[in-house]
């Protein structure tokens, strides 16, 4: 085993002070009693930390004139490793943008990339000739998948081409929304190009529902899921059946010229399409030619399963339909069959798509059946890719709704992802009458700021560019992803050997990492978001607004400047003037106050303005920080090797829903869905507690320390026993917090506890060691570089400095900075990667690259 080799250069003269301090940790009781008796009551009592940190066993950080207040991870909880006598590997994290790429991995496993920065296509003209455009309810597609630029609309629909990464996968690729006969559907459901080896049918659909049925069912329903909403096409000779030839020609449809029925007539009085063919009087009355039902084809297909016993598992299994399916296929207890004590057989079927009295046609539609406007002719949702440089993910909702002219609240993501660095991920807008053109044209500022030439050739402005857009009938929600991949690069690498290189990348590849909350969680300016968190949840108003516009130093100085407005002038309306939209919270605040006519009274009502999700993210701050010092103290004290008696594992002894371990690092679930979630078609399961076991002596052989769960404190959550969980609740009351009680008048901050696993195995790792001299010079490139077709990264063979670059996937909640503490076993904070970066040797040797250090590492760089 190597000794672990010490950088002298690794903490400056005040870090090294502070960590000389911390409480031995010799025996476990003076880990839980020493640090009280180095508490200065009075300097914690005015300082910005929660009280509680005392409990870490470190000096309280202070900040020197003229310079921030400079946090650490300690300060934090992070103190621990899990290989803390293994080899280590010296290396600057960050150092330019692309030295951090993050992808992000979507629900079925597959890793979003930009794939092209062409302009979307879906060739359109004369919506409203359509009887019948194809909707959400009319076709079994998740995504109408826009036609390539160079392609025919004929040729596209003779062969569509397949989905896209990151689509979700379904029976159909429509190319261009054109209304098609059942016939046509059918033929093309079975044909090589309908049935793509992209798998339309998930091999997950066989394994979830073999529960519930036989295999020839399973079949049945496959086929049935495959065929369409519409049942084949028979001939009937008559009229009923027949469906306008324009039906089934290549007639392009026009999304911004909608013709006569436009979005304006939704709320119309419809009853002057009485008499119209599909109308409830029609040519012949309701039953007569063209009207009412009659033009409708009874869909007698179903699948009936066995006879199921258990009322628990029919309601399962409608349940399991419902969600596979997306509420496509209905299912129904058979009433046709005599009641038996074998159980009663589930009728599944295609459900009803609107065609009661009235002869109202699918959504999309009016009642005449005839054609809406594009918000009728396209599914309600745009999904794009979205690739951000150096902007955290509520910064760059932000510029989108700006650019696009839409509500923040219209914008949603799987997950938020780290500032510093490249990041590529799905987005969803809810697109009211906006095209998949507009958005892309909007977003390149295309038409006015730039041409189309500077958008094929430059980066995309502020650091984001968005492609492959798709139309979609559902938006994302937080927790919809399965993780995320990395390409990180470590600078200037120092080691031993290239044995101990390879023996730390194998000891973390084998034993995993601390799955702490990483830095990013807590903010990096001066005022950390646990400490906002804490006042929020002790509804101490004045508090959280005065920390949230309080000076900090090193700002942007357009935002200084607006903070001295405010707090030295007072002047309410300079200092709106001044401060960026990127700066939301303190905007909220201060245009809540320019609301109610100066008065400032009303804090926790201008507080309430401030984005959900950002609040909650403040209270969440806490919840993390109080787990990583618990967390900390059970690997100190316990090791890492193995359970033991009172720790935590989920219950699956009985089968049960059981909820994913702290999805996308959120543990408020329900909280989760923002206010506009009304207008959205919910797609996440509502939270169901689950089942925790606390292990015993006798359990200790039947789980690894894989299993052990730790939980965020808040409701419905067990703590583990022993000295543990009494921890958790001394954290808890020494911030002025009843362990008991997290329930709150205003509910958005009432505190939900969750279960997050306290080690993270990657999925994968690998890694090879590159050579460079620059430090400027990009060692990987993004999605977009390569897209506009910049130099590759260019690989000096003799360089003078090692480079080692991590290939990386880890699933939802993990941070991969935490993951490279566990190589490099320094601090992570943004001051510290900073001042090492500044030291390094390889800087003599910079040549000025375009994101070199002193933007990446800034707060504010635009």
């Amino acid at each position: 085993m190597s000794s672990i080799i010490i950088r002298e250069r690794e903490q400056d003269d005040d870090d090294v002070e502070r960590y000389s301090k911390r409480a031995k940790h010799g025996d476990e009781e003076a880990i839980l009693e020493e640090p009280m008796a180095a508490d200065n009551s009075k300097e914690r009592a005015e300082h910005i930390l929660p009280p509680s940190h005392a409990l870490l066993g470190i000096p309280l950080p202070v900040a020197k004139e003229g310079s921030a207040m400079r946090f650490l991870e300690a300060d934090v909880g992070i103190s621990e490793y899990i290989g803390r006598g293994e080899a280590k590997v010296e290396g600057i994290i960050k150092q330019r943008f692309t030295d951090f790429l993050v992808y992000e991995v979507d629900l079925d496993g597959k890793v979003i990339h930009l794939k092209t920065l062409e302009k979307p296509e879906s060739s359109k003209d004369h919506a409203a000739e359509l009887p019948m455009p194809v909707t959400s309810s009319n076709v079994p597609d998740e995504d109408i998948v826009m036609v390539e630029a160079n392609t025919t609309p004929s040729s596209v629909v003779q062969e569509p081409p397949s989905q896209q990464e990151g689509d979700i996968e379904l029976p159909i690729s429509i190319s261009e929304p054109v209304a098609e006969s059942a016939s046509d559907v059918t033929t093309r459901s079975n044909s090589k190009e309908g049935v793509s080896s992209k798998e339309p049918w998930p091999d997950h659909f066989n394994t979830t529902l073999a529960t519930f049925l036989s295999e020839e069912a399973i079949q049945k329903v496959k086929e049935l899921f495959l065929e369409g909403p519409e049942p084949p096409r028979l001939s009937d000779s008559g009229w009923g059946g027949r469906i306008p030839n324009s039906a089934v020609e290549d007639v392009p449809i026009e999304g911004n010229n909608p013709g006569p029925d436009t979005e304006s007539n939704e709320g119309r009085d419809n009853r002057r399409d009485r008499g119209k063919r599909g109308g409830r009087g029609g040519r012949g009355g309701r039953g007569g030619r063209g009207g009412g039902r009659g033009g409708s084809k009874v869909d007698n297909r179903r699948v009936l399963s066995d006879p199921i016993t258990s009322k628990d598992t029919r309601t399962a299994f409608h349940k399991i339909i419902r969600e596979l399916f997306g509420g496509k296929l209905d299912t129904e207890t058979d009433a046709s069959a005599p009641t038996s004590s074998d159980g009663s057989r589930i009728v599944i079927k295609w459900g009803k798509r609107g065609s009661g009295r009235g002869g109202r046609g699918p959504p999309g539609t009016d009642s005449g059946g005839s054609a809406r406007a594009s918000r009728g002719t396209y599914p309600p949702y745009i999904h794009f890719t979205l690739q951000k440089t150096n902007r955290d993910t509520q910064d760059a909702l932000g510029h989108l709704s700006r650019v696009l002219h839409v509500n923040i609240k219209d914008l949603s993501v799987a997950g938020t992802k780290d500032k510093r660095g490249v990041t590529v991920q799905r987005v969803s807008l809810n697109r009211h009458s906006k095209s998949v053109e507009e958005v892309w044209k909007l977003a390149n500022g295309l038409g006015g700021r730039r041409s189309i030439e500077d958008v094929m050739s430059q980066r995309g402005e502020r650091g984001i560019r968005i492609s492959d857009l798709n139309y979609r009938k559902a938006s994302l929600e937080l927790g919809m992803l399965k993780g995320n991949a990395f390409v990180i690069t470590l600078r200037n690498v120092k080691v031993e050997s290239m044995e101990i290189l390879d023996e730390a990348m194998n000891t973390m590849k084998q034993k995993g990492f601390i799955n702490y909350y990483g830095m990013q969680r807590f903010g990096t300016a001066s005022v950390p978001t646990h400490s906002i968190g804490l006042a929020l949840l002790k509804s101490e108003w004045q508090k959280a607004a005065d920390m949230l516009l309080q000076k900090r130093h090193g700002e942007h100085p357009d935002v200084e400047a607006a903070r001295d407005a405010w707090l030295v002038e007072g002047d309410l309306d300079k200092a709106l003037s001044l401060f960026p939209r990127r700066v939301v919270a303190e905007r909220c605040i201060l245009e809540s106050f320019k609301k109610q006519k100066g008065d400032t009274r009303n804090v926790m009502g201008a507080l309430s303005t401030i984005p959900r999700n950002l609040r909650l993210m403040y209270i969440h701050a806490y919840q993390s920080y109080v787990w990583n010092a618990v967390v900390s103290e059970r690997i100190r004290t316990y090791g890492s090797d193995r359970p033991i008696a009172g720790d935590l594992v989920f219950d699956n002894s009985k089968p049960t829903e059981t909820m994913d371990v702290d999805v996308d690092a959120e543990p408020i679930v329900a909280d989760e869905i923002e206010e506009s979630a009304g207008d959205r078609k919910r797609s996440r399961k509502p939270y169901v507690a689950p089942r925790i076991r606390t292990l015993t002596e006798d359990d200790l052989d039947n789980y690894t320390i894989f299993d052990v769960i730790m939980p965020l404190p808040g409701t419905d959550v067990a703590y583990p026993g022993g000295k543990l969980g009494e921890r958790y609740r001394e954290f808890l009351r020494m911030d002025g917090l009843d362990p008991d009680n997290f329930v709150r008048k205003q509910r958005e901050y009432t505190l939900n506890g969750s279960y997050r696993a306290m080690l993270h195995l990657p999925k994968e790792l690998s890694w090879s060691v590159l050579r460079y001299t620059d430090p400027d010079v990009s060692l990987a490139q993004s999605d977009e570089d390569k897209l506009l077709g910049f130099d590759p990264p260019a690989i000096v063979e003799d360089g003078k400095f090692m480079a080692l670059q991590i290939n990386l996937t880890l699933g939802t909640a993990a941070y991969a900075t935490m993951a490279l503490r566990e190589i490099t076993k320094t601090d992570t904070s943004s001051h510290f990667q900073t001042s090492l970066t500044q030291a390094a040797e390889d800087q003599k040797y910079r040549g000025g690259g375009v994101d070199a250090v002193g933007s990446t590492l800034g707060e504010d760089a635009e």
